[in-house]
C-alpha cells in the first residue's frame, strides 16, 4: 500500500514535469508563431524563398502540436495513477514510448535544421536586396511589411543599411537618406542619413531572424532533455504501477 502511495507522488512528479514542458513547448510555439511572423512575412516576398521558408514557418506549426500532445499525455498520465486503471497506464506507456522515439528523431532533425537555416537565409541574400531595390519605396505592401519588421525587430533591411542604397525611397529623397529604424533614436529622430546611419550599426534582419531561430532550437533543445528524462522515468514507474495494481 505503502509502495503504491509513493508510485502514485511520483506519477504525479514526473507527469507533472511532462505537463510543464509541454505548456512550454507549446508557449514557445505560439510565441514563434506570432512575432516572428512578420519577419517570415518579408522572406515570402521573395520567389525563390517560398520552398525554403515553408520549413521555417513549419517549425512553430510542429511545436504546437508536440506541446499539446504532451500536454494531454501528462494529464493522461495523472488520472491513470489516481483511477488505477491499467488500460489507461498502457495507453500511457504507448503514446510516451512513441513520443520519446520521435523526439530522438526531432532532436537530429532540429540540429541539422539549425545550421540549415544559416544557410538558407544566406542563400536568399542577392534575392531580397534585390527586391529591397526595387521595391522599397514604390510597392506599397512590400514598404509596409518591412517598415513593421524593422520596427518590431529593431534591425535595418536584410544585412545593414546600405540594402537600401538605390531603392525607389533611397532615390526620391536625394540618394543620402534611409528609413528611420537604420539609426539609432538617440542619435537622431528626424532624418537619417548616410553618416548617422553609419554610426548607428543597426544589425540587419538575417541577424536578427538567425539569432532568433538558434536561441530558441537551444531552448527547445534543452526543453526536450528535461522531456526525455521524466518521460523514461514516467514509462518505469507506469509499468511498475500497472504490475501492482490488484495485488
Amino acid at each position: 500500500m505503502c509502495c503504491s502511495g509513493f508510485l502514485k507522488i511520483m506519477m504525479f512528479i514526473f507527469n507533472g514535469g511532462i505537463f510543464v514542458a509541454g505548456a512550454a513547448i507549446l508557449g514557445v510555439g505560439i510565441w514563434v508563431k506570432v512575432d516572428a511572423g512578420s519577419l517570415l512575412d518579408v522572406l515570402h516576398t521573395i520567389d525563390n524563398a517560398a520552398s525554403g521558408i515553408s520549413q521555417l514557418v513549419n517549425v512553430s506549426y510542429l511545436l504546437i502540436a508536440l506541446g499539446v500532445v504532451l500536454v494531454v499525455i501528462g494529464f493522461l498520465g495523472c488520472c491513470g495513477a489516481i483511477r488505477e486503471s491499467r488500460c489507461m497506464l498502457l495507453t500511457f506507456f504507448s503514446i510516451v514510448l512513441i513520443i520519446f522515439l520521435a523526439e530522438v528523431a526531432g532532436a537530429v532533425v532540429l540540429l541539422v535544421f539549425k545550421d540549415l537555416a544559416k544557410d538558407l537565409l544566406s542563400a536568399l541574400e542577392k534575392d531580397v536586396i534585390k527586391s529591397i531595390r526595387e521595391d522599397y519605396g514604390k510597392d506599397e505592401g512590400v514598404t509596409s511589411l518591412w517598415n513593421a519588421t524593422m520596427e518590431e525587430f529593431h534591425c535595418c533591411g536584410y544585412k545593414n543599411y546600405t540594402d537600401f542604397d538605390f531603392s525607389p525611397f533611397y532615390n526620391e529623397h536625394g540618394g543620402n537618406f534611409y528609413p528611420l529604424t537604420c539609426c539609432n533614436a538617440t542619435i537622431t529622430k528626424a532624418t537619417c542619413n548616410t553618416t548617422t546611419a553609419e554610426s548607428s550599426m543597426i544589425d540587419g534582419c538575417f541577424d536578427t531572424l538567425l539569432k532568433l531561430i538558434e536561441d530558441n532550437a537551444v531552448i527547445i533543445a534543452a526543453v526536450a532533455l528535461g522531456i526525455a528524462a521524466f518521460e523514461i522515468a514516467a514509462m518505469v514507474v507506469s509499468m511498475v504501477l500497472y504490475k501492482n495494481i490488484g495485488k
